[in-house]
């Protein structure tokens, strides 16, 4: 690493030939023209603009690099420098002082603009307290107007005109000849001689002599410390995701370009695997929606390491089971193409397997990442996880899980530990169970918190209902199906609604707290939206009209209620407090089923 303190000039035009870029995962520019106007101002003022870092590249850089935005002469060159820290400030500096075209930025609204930076020349000799006003950007046609573009206050379209208002262009600060031409101009009134010297000694001179302090990286620098390293120094924008990373890394693989004639692109492949995905299984995302909604990129890429890993490891490397963030930066584009195929067929049976939990939506799915060793496991054991045996194991692992409420934390460890353990159960079932199984547990009276869909045990719950067989209290030929649930705008739905449990709170047990309890999962049920719509006032009310609607003889419309665990005399009484308890009971004995709980875990407090 060394410290090395370039003049401005000289980096411009760096970047300008290409000798200075980007590496591929740094975002686009995002100056806005005020924050522009005062770095200009500080450069005028040689204010320390702040250090920027860069990477030797040695000729050949592990990352896909880009120009900086608007560097159009440098496209297609191997840079000699990548820029890791201070993209935004040179963007602003090239573009403001150096390209010859106006400068493409954003209003503080973030109303695109293209803009023109130039120096009142009076304001500028004035006290530095006035170089910030000293700065002016003008729209692209160089006229300025006011009054809702009714009064033009200043036309600066001709050098002439330049001159004679005293604004002097920036964009050609550092070319000399174009200097002197536009100082020739402006002189010819002799009056402006002095301000013109006082211009050029407090504005022109330290423009010129303007340095910026480089730390440059040798070539040796791992990408896993570049990375590191960026994201250090980057600390205040948005933090890159390894995808990021990946996708410049794999872009910059020298071995696929001359094997394939181009570059690798890493997010048109994830892309057309998400679009397959989603568009079979709506529960992992919608196909119509960007390839981050629902199963993320990151999710794929810790199921691909994690397979990785686990065969390298079985291969007697001494390899480490693992998904971690230096994992899956070292990645190796050709392990990823070879088991990328296998893990988007794991992902598209984890789908399935889903739906036959009953969970069909994104939005009705517990937790996202458990999907992850979910996939890896399928991937590794590919048609294992086929029989009824693998199958069971597996729901009471995923069910453990999410009732369990396991996959909230820290995931790292537990991923690694539930592939390797749920593999070996599934292939012995005297093998130990998984951790997440075992160390699962539902306390009785978490029911009474769990209301709303922060909650995975919330999800899960509603997922349950309608896995053992819920049928819709309008809908009632049939079991509710992962298929009806967009359908039938199926939702959960208040059974009891809260301002009827409000006036009637004085007749119950004060020791209680009725009304958080009117909010839990025990007094909401799936169902239609149609359903939902006659549910006016208490059950006792509007079960009739229910029952009405449904034309059936009123035993079978109670068989129908009794699908949703409930005690339908309870609900026909309008006895909310025998109603909750035995629901509550019911809801339990689904919950320890699913999870292969044979005891309940009991807190301490009375319930």
């Amino acid at each position: 690493m060394a410290l090395d303190n370039p003049d401005l000039k000289d980096v411009l035009k760096d970047v300008a030939s290409g000798v200075l870029q980007l590496p591929d995962f740094q975002r686009d520019w995002k100056w806005d023209d005020e924050r522009i106007r005062a770095l200009i101002a500080t450069v005028t003022l040689k204010y320390p603009l702040g250090v920027v870092m860069a990477l030797h590249t040695g000729g050949a850089s592990p990352f896909k690099a880009r120009t900086l935005e608007g560097a159009k002469g440098g496209e297609g060159r191997t840079p000699d420098l990548l820029l890791l820290d201070g993209q935004q400030r040179l963007t602003s500096l090239f573009q403001a002082l150096h390209q010859d075209g106006p400068v493409e930025t954003r209003d503080g609204r973030g109303k695109d603009l293209r803009r023109w930076y130039y120096v009142d020349i009076a304001k500028a000799v004035g006290t530095p307290a006035d170089r910030d006003d000293a700065i002016v950007s003008v729209p692209e046609d160089k006229v300025l107007k006011r009054d809702f573009a009714r009064t033009v206050v200043l036309d600066l379209t001709t050098t002439e005109r330049e001159c004679a208002a005293g604004y002097f262009p920036l964009h050609f600060v550092f070319d000399t000849h174009r200097v002197g031409a536009w100082q020739q101009e402006f002189v010819r009134n002799p009056e402006n001689w002095p301000l013109w010297m006082k211009f050029q000694e407090q504005v022109l001179n330290n423009m010129l002599s303007f340095d910026v302090p480089m730390i440059k990286l040798a070539a040796t620098t791992t990408t896993d410390a570049v990375c590191a390293v960026f994201e250090r120094v980057n600390s205040g924008g948005v933090p890159l995701n390894v995808f990021e990373l990946l996708t410049a890394s794999y872009a910059g693989d020298q071995e696929h370009v001359a094997a394939h004639g181009d570059y690798y692109r890493l997010p048109d492949e994830w892309r057309a695997i998400k679009q397959v995905l989603t568009s079979a299984y709506p529960v992992l995302g919608r196909a119509e929606s960007g390839p981050e909604d629902g199963l993320s990129s990151s999710d794929f890429l810790q199921a691909v390491s994690l397979v990785r890993t686990w065969e390298a490891k079985q291969a007697g490397s001494g390899t480490a089971v693992s998904c971690k963030r230096r994992d899956l930066l070292n990645l190796p584009l050709a392990d990823f193409r070879r088991l990328a195929p296998r893990v988007a067929a794991a992902f598209g049976w984890v789908g399935g397997f889903l739906e036959r939990q009953a969970i069909a939506r994104t939005a009705d799915l517990p937790y996202r990442t458990q999907l992850v060793p979910l996939a890896a496991v399928r991937a590794l054991l590919g048609a294992g996880t086929d029989t009824p045996a693998a199958e069971e194991r597996i729901a009471q692992w995923y069910w453990c899980g999410v009732l369990g409420e396991m996959y909230g934390g820290s995931l790292e460890t537990r991923f690694t530990r539930d592939v390797e353990q749920l593999i070996d159960w599934i292939r012995d079932e005297h093998a130990p169970q998984p951790d997440t199984v075992t160390e699962a547990a539902f306390l009785e009276d978490r029911l009474d918190t769990l209301s709303t869909r922060n909650s995975a045990a919330y999800k899960g719950i509603y997922a349950l209902l309608i896995k053992q067989g819920a049928v819709d209290w309008h809908y009632t030929e049939e079991p509710l199906t992962p298929g009806q649930l967009v359908e039938r705008a199926v939702d959960v739905r208040l059974i009891y609604p809260k301002p009827w449990i409000t006036r009637n709170l004085a007749a119950w047990p004060a020791n209680v707290n009725w009304t958080a309890r009117a909010s839990s999962i025990v007094n909401k049920t799936p169902l239609s939206l149609r359903a939902a719509k006659s549910m006016t006032g208490p059950p006792a009310a509007y079960l009739k009209t229910l029952s009405l609607e449904s034309g059936m003889r009123p035993e079978w419309f109670e068989d129908v209620l009794a699908t949703h665990l409930v005690d339908v005399d309870a609900l026909r009484e309008d006895d909310f407090v025998r109603f909750y308890e035995t629901r509550a009971k019911s809801l339990l004995d689904l919950v320890m089923s699913a999870m292969g709980k044979r005891t309940v875990v009991r807190d301490t407090a009375e319930w």
